[in-house]
């Protein structure tokens, strides 16, 4: 035999009435263990009865094969055209598929211990890009050279760079008319769940060829985020050809990118606040800085002017100063950068600062088209308001907030901290925390009837809620509780301050131990199976396992859709996730989200 088997394709014949993709796909599995040779070379596999078909990693069970849309790359193929001959002319297209095996598979290794031996493993899963990552990665590619000036005219990679579907045939505007030069390397919206991070990550390993050696620059807005995606980006340093750093302070963001060229540095764009004035320094006026923002629609990244109190080191208000928008201090401190952004949800209609900042839209992934491809699951939603009866105490509780709180005299952040704090307050009454635990309790052993490895994610308003929460529902069931980090059925995920006293104390966990109960949740065969959380785990945090979310926390646009993603991979071959609202206020303006698809 010539050359080397970069594919294996297993053709069912189309007229036997058994033969099915997953038959094909079971085959392969006997392949790997009868001849194992094969696949010493192997790119990725392809199952198909004939008609239908899907591609996967060596590695990947049968979920996570997926067919490839399109053909051209630009329209979606006829569904009148079977899905083999789709996916041969366009992901086995040669450029395509050579541009597959060099930019778009990645390995990432994941540890696993035996809870009796102790014994610990290390599994390696090679991830290869569906056709939505392929091709909104290429089009950003292309965005990126046209707004930095570097390609000012890449005519020659636009005919395959291009995305499958325009931003515009949803109505919305796209890169397309943006000028040379412009610096708005434009946003990727693709709904969460299917894939953003790994797409950051292709984009990456592929604009560091693309461009002369680049520093790119990945911005969070949370720690947490920051930490996840780091780690998303540290498993995959050999298509990133160097090792990604994250700063930890100021000072270390400033010598991280005070660089003649290269690096992927990853900081939480809090580190761009000057600690003085409202200039932050230039560090760098090197063209080829490429800025990601990773949730780009919030209004972190505004321009905007606005006033707020200037404390003294004893925190005593003592006059008032301006502050920008963190956009207005990215751009001093890295003038002549490239800016693109990722989302997972769509930009608001009344938002300008996204655009001002990043530019129009490079590629439309919406979660109704993720649904249909099976990337993701249908969510369906559920109502069960857990009433307010509040007792003497929590209604003279309220009272006293209320004549403490004179709003002709506190700004408007103060204003909705003093609303926030009232319902805090009437949300995490005695009466209704324990409501709401036996329902939990009631609810979720009931599901486990259907799923029994499905896990559960409760979010909750405040961590002193969150803290309660756990009290009630180990009363209902002791046997959930361990005070062993490694045992139990039942956790919550949060850290906590001196301040915040014992009660909350209690469940603080360091970094490390976060790792060890993500690792937990994550793997189906362990113990733990439901969490409470503030804020942790809601973006960026996949358990293929979880079937239902309780949502105890005013939520509503984007946050309420970075929360519903965490349960949008569940069972593939079974129903949806559930997402349960006690509250009954949460809400969406984005149109994509329909609740029961």
């Amino acid at each position: 035999m010539n050359g080397l088997p970069l594919m294996v394709i297993e053709l069912k014949n189309p007229v036997d009435e058994n033969a099915t993709v997953k038959s094909a796909f079971r085959q392969l599995q006997t392949y790997k263990q009868s001849i194992a040779g094969l696949f010493t070379f192997n790119a990725f596999m392809v199952a198909s009865d004939g008609l239908e078909a899907k591609a996967g990693s060596i590695s990947a069970g049968f979920t996570r094969f997926m067919a490839w849309k399109t053909a051209d790359g630009k329209v979606e193929a006829s569904p009148l055209i079977g899905q083999l001959e789709t996916l041969i002319k366009g992901m086995l297209e040669m450029k395509t598929l050579l541009d597959l095996i060099r930019h778009f598979i990645v390995f990432e290794k994941s540890k696993k211990e035996d809870r009796d031996t102790g014994i610990i493993t290390i599994q390696t899963i090679k991830k290869l890009a569906a056709y939505h990552q392929y091709y909104a990665v290429n089009r950003a590619v292309e965005s990126t050279l046209r707004a930095s000036g570097f390609g000012a005219n890449p005519k020659d990679v636009s005919e395959v760079f291009e995305v499958r579907e325009s931003p515009e045939s949803y109505g919305l505007p796209g890169v397309g008319a943006q000028p040379v030069g412009d610096r708005k390397g434009g946003v990727v919206w693709h709904t969460q769940g299917s894939g953003k991070s790994l797409s950051m990550v292709f984009y990456t390993g592929k604009i560091v060829l693309a461009m002369d050696n680049p520093t790119v620059v990945v911005i969070t807005d949370r720690n947490d985020l920051d930490d996840q995606l780091f780690e998303t980006f540290a498993a995959s340093k050999q298509l990133l050809r160097q090792e990604p750093v994250q700063a930890e302070e100021r000072g270390h963001l400033k010598d991280l990118l005070k660089v003649s060229s290269g690096g992927v540095v990853f900081t939480t764009i809090q580190k761009f606040q000057p600690q003085a004035g409202n200039v932050y320094e230039t560090l760098s006026e090197r063209e080829n800085i490429i800025v990601i923002a990773d949730e780009a629609h919030r209004t972190q990244y505004g321009f905007k002017a606005k006033l707020i109190d200037d404390k003294d080191e004893n925190g005593q208000v003592v006059g008032k100063r301006i502050v920008y928008g963190f956009a207005k201090y990215l751009r001093d401190a890295l003038p002549k950068a490239t800016y693109l952004g990722f989302t997972g949800t769509p930009i608001e209609s009344t938002d300008v600062n996204t655009p001002a900042v990043f530019g129009n839209y490079v590629d439309v992934y919406d979660i109704a088209q993720a649904v249909e491809d099976g990337a993701t699951v249908r969510i369906f939603y559920e109502s069960r308001l857990a009433k307010i009866i509040l007792s003497e105490e929590g209604k003279k509780l309220v009272a006293e907030l209320d004549e403490e709180l004179n709003q002709e005299d506190l700004t408007e952040t103060q204003k909705a901290k003093a609303k926030w704090t009232q319902l805090e307050a009437l949300v995490g009454s005695d009466n209704r925390v324990k409501q709401v635990a036996r329902d939990i309790v009631d609810h979720f052993e009931t599901r486990q009837e259907v799923f029994p490895e499905g896990k559960a994610m409760v979010v909750a308003m405040s961590r002193r809620i969150a803290a309660d929460l756990y009290k009630e529902i180990i009363k209902i069931r002791p046997g959930w509780h361990s005070g062993d980090l490694k045992q139990g059925k039942i956790k919550v995920v949060m850290t906590s301050a001196s301040s915040d006293g014992p009660e909350i104390a209690k469940h603080h966990t360091t970094k490390d131990q976060r790792r060890v109960l993500a690792d937990r949740m994550k793997d189906p065969e362990d113990g733990l199976r439901l969490v409470i959380v503030r804020d942790m785990w809601l973006t960026g945090f996949d358990v293929p396992s979880m079937h239902t979310l309780y949502i105890d926390k005013p939520m509503k646009g984007h946050n309420l859709m970075q929360a519903i993603a965490r349960v949008n991979r569940v069972y593939k071959d079974k129903p949806g996730g559930l997402v349960v609202d006690y509250l009954g206020i949460t809400s969406c303006s984005a149109p994509v989200l329909r609740f029961g698809l």
